[in-house]
């Protein structure tokens, strides 16, 4: 196990990488022009850029982006 000391400024910066990466791959999966083995790499690496967001947002953050969530069907 590694650990990392960051300060709060730091965390929010990685945050917000983390998010900016993530919508691009959601964004990218819609299109239909992208191969199925292309899109599951890319949903390989968001369930890994999820993991590390994780550790960093808020639980209300998290839900946001989670994929196929109970609590996204209930809200809609």
């Amino acid at each position: 196990m590694l650990g990392l000391m960051i300060d709060d400024r730091e965390r929010q910066e990685l945050e917000y990488l983390l998010k900016r990466e993530m919508d691009e791959i959601l964004f990218d999966m819609k299109d239909a022009r992208i191969d199925h083995i292309v899109k599951r790499a890319m949903d390989e690496r968001y369930k890994i850029l999820f993991s590390l967001f994780r550790r960093f947002a808020s639980h209300k953050e998290c839900l946001k982006y989670m994929k196929n969530s109970s609590a996204k069907k209930e809200k809609y």
